[in-house]
């Protein structure tokens, strides 16, 4: 793979996230979760970019079971 490829690659994926706040990414993963999107990657990626953690998906109102379902990937 060339350098000119791979740049171009790596660009578009690095721009899925351009401007998210700690916030909005919570609100984005508890209603991914309120949806039973907790398999879907994004959620699991904001989950370890951010370094998450239960209890700030539990004050924002994911309830424990949904909590427990991406233990794996919490900061706890």
């Amino acid at each position: 793979m060339g350098k000119a490829l791979k740049r171009g690659m790596n660009k578009s994926k690095n721009n899925l996230f351009e401007s998210l706040s700690r916030d909005e990414a919570i609100n984005k993963v508890v209603k991914g979760l309120k949806n039973n999107t907790n398999r879907n990657d994004n959620i699991e990626d904001l989950i370890t970019l951010f370094g998450l953690s239960s209890e700030e998906l539990l004050e924002n109102g994911a309830s424990y079971e949904e909590v427990k379902s991406v233990s794996g990937f919490l900061n706890d």
